[in-house]
């Protein structure tokens, strides 16, 4: 891993412009407004986004694989124009796509990638990574023969062969079963929990709120939120309480009518309400004036889902 100071970013993005030339008539399309980002050494970063919004034009920017119109990126304190070696030296990225040769196996594909990031044979941990992995058995057989999980999976081990200070993971669980998720999602917090900063874009929402101790969100080239999961979580001013009754009842009583109450199912009262303007006290208070046979009582918090939806539909 690249030596640098606790105190410089492991991402450094500033004012980043992406505009798209367009061919004929019609005005040129700009991917990216202005992007500016800091992701602290050490983060497990979520960055996320609709469809189109620009994570991937971001990325690409970052790995080296676009151009960009106007900004800087640094990358450890490296400009990715000024210090292209080191830059990229300093970062491994996990691509969407399922870029391997068919006809090298993974095995191959380890020591080949470790060969051009000029990791001497040595220090080469092509066995112990592929066991990470899961693809052990499936060292020595063609790429070609593995399976969409398999292949992906392989995309990933391929990325740690320099054991880079970032990792970017581009929708890395996509075509992933459940049990091998686990397995890769223990591998890259153990990464994580060694110093190496992840840089993750999902659409499972939910593993971002596990794992991500920040997040982004990017919405039409532009970012709309840029803080501390739990911070962004607690953003959301909104409350479900779910009250399930002992017997069947026709109507919602008086007393939580004035809360919005909503019968379904003859014995179940739900609430969405706002902790900000409603104290619970005030809920179970008029339950208790109405009389009613409560068995059992939910709660539910709002969840990154509900911040991501809120976020980005109020800009389309």
């Amino acid at each position: 891993m690249t030596e640098t100071a606790p105190s410089t970013p492991a991402l450094q993005v500033r004012d980043l412009v992406k505009i798209y030339k367009v061919k004929g008539p019609g005005p040129d399309k700009t991917a990216l407004k202005g992007i500016n980002l800091d992701v602290k050494q050490g983060s497990f970063f979520g960055l996320l986004g609709p469809n189109g919004a620009g994570k991937s034009t971001l990325i690409n920017i970052i790995a080296g694989l676009v151009n960009k119109t106007g900004g800087e990126v640094r990358i450890c304190g490296f400009d990715t124009e000024k210090d292209m070696r080191a830059a990229r030296s300093a970062i491994g990225v996990v691509p969407q796509e399922l870029n391997l040769d068919a006809f090298f196996t993974p095995r191959e594909v380890m020591e080949f990638q470790a060969g051009l990031y000029g990791v001497p044979k040595s220090k080469r941990r092509t066995d112990e990574i592929l066991a990470a992995m899961g693809l052990t058995d499936k060292a020595d057989v063609y790429a070609r023969t593995l399976s969409g999980g398999m292949r992906r999976r392989l995309l990933v081990a391929k990325a740690m062969v320099h054991s880079p200070d970032v990792l970017i993971l581009d929708e890395p669980t996509a075509g992933v079963d459940i049990e091998l998720r686990q397995q890769l999602w223990a591998h890259v917090k153990k990464l994580n929990d060694e110093g190496t900063t992840i840089i993750l874009t999902t659409h499972y929402l939910e593993e971002a709120e596990e794992l991500c101790d920040t997040i982004a969100i990017i919405n039409h080239g532009e970012v709309v939120a840029c803080e501390p999961t739990e911070d962004l979580l607690g953003r959301l001013d909104m409350k479900n309480v779910c009250l399930v009754l002992g017997h069947d009842i026709s109507e919602v009583p008086p007393g939580l009518r004035k809360f919005n109450a909503t019968l379904s199912h003859g014995r179940r009262i739900n609430i969405a309400y706002r902790p900000s303007e409603t104290e619970m006290a005030k809920i179970l208070k008029a339950v208790t004036e109405d009389g009613l046979d409560i068995v059992d009582l939910t709660t539910e918090e709002p969840d990154l889902e509900d911040a991501f939806l809120q976020m980005t539909s109020a800009r389309q």
